[in-house]
């Protein structure tokens, strides 16, 4: 082998260990294997389709990517991020992974939750299964604190649309007991330390709750007292963790009352509460980069992050 070749050989391996030391994406499985709860075997199959945007649908291994800012740009602040799709898709990187690159810039750790989408097929009681892997991708968040280099106590969620409505539910019903503890990392606090709704859904029992979320989260025909459950505008107390909102008020999909109505039962709780409502931007507008108004929204999310210090 010519010095040449053997030089090109060096850097070429170099280079590819660097890239992999430091790669900030990670992706681990939320539950040991054949341990995830309200699964039954099924020959249902996870779907990926990458066209404008990655939509994953029917998940199967619900999973968390995590994303890490420098250990010298962090802040300590972590925020998981539940990606919107009217609990029938997920747009994953629209949604998801780019916020959580977005994050990274403000040195936020983005922790991108891949959690499994309501089925009669591959579940039981698929109502509460979104629920039941957003408090455990909260709990395993909290349990590698260190390993992360974040604040155990500056950890939140921020959810898009039904996405919004997922972290809305873990904001309201993070203390309640829907599966069996299977290790350590069930013992820890599932309560996010603060909640980002990007142009959620909230309601499921008024006329302007969004119909499709509602039909894939609690089926045509919900259970007795289901609907109020997951109308969360009803379930905000004073442990309700600080809010930030942030919708639209020309959105035809997730009407603008959904927020209006939430942060109405904030301010009554004494929870601390922001909201921003832009008069256009319509639905699912993600960073709104595109729009020179619309794209300020996430400047002022990092200000109010800011003051919850």
């Amino acid at each position: 082998m010519t010095k040449f070749k053997m030089n090109k050989l060096i850097f070429l391996t170099v280079f590819a260990m660097s890239i992999n030391a430091f790669s900030q994406d990670v992706i681990m499985p939320l539950w040991p294997k054949g341990k995830i709860p309200n699964q039954i075997v099924s020959n249902e199959k996870e779907v990926h389709e990458q066209k404008d945007i990655l939509r994953i649908s029917k998940v199967q291994e619900p999973t968390i990517e995590v994303y890490l800012p420098s250990k010298k740009n962090a802040t300590g602040q972590a925020v998981l991020i539940f990606p919107g799709g009217g609990y029938s898709i997920l747009a994953y990187d629209w949604e998801g992974t780019d916020i959580a690159k977005f994050l990274n810039s403000k040195g936020i750790a983005g922790i991108v939750v891949k959690y499994r989408l309501p089925s009669s097929i591959s579940q039981t009681n698929q109502e509460y299964v979104p629920l039941i892997d957003v408090q455990r991708a909260l709990r395993m968040v909290r349990s590698k604190a260190e390993e992360f280099h974040i604040d155990a106590t500056k950890i939140g969620i921020m959810g898009f649309s039904a996405g919004g409505h997922l972290a809305s539910t873990l904001g309201t019903h993070f203390d309640e007991k829907i599966y069996d503890p299977i290790d350590e990392v069930d013992k820890l606090s599932a309560r996010p330390d603060f909640m980002v709704l990007c142009y959620p859904v909230i309601s499921m029992n008024e006329s302007w709750a969004h119909n499709g979320s509602q039909n894939n989260l609690l089926t045509k025909k919900p259970r007795s007292g289901l609907t109020d459950y997951f109308s969360n505008e009803k379930q905000v107390n004073t442990t309700t963790p600080p809010t930030f909102l942030v919708h639209a008020s020309d959105d035809k999909g997730v009407p603008v009352e959904n927020s209006l109505v939430f942060y109405r039962a904030l301010i009554k709780n004494e929870v601390p509460a922001a909201m921003h409502i832009f008069p256009k931007g319509g639905h699912g507008f993600g960073l709104g980069l595109k729009d020179k108004y619309l794209r300020t929204w996430p400047e002022l999310l990092f200000g109010w992050m800011e003051s919850l210090d």
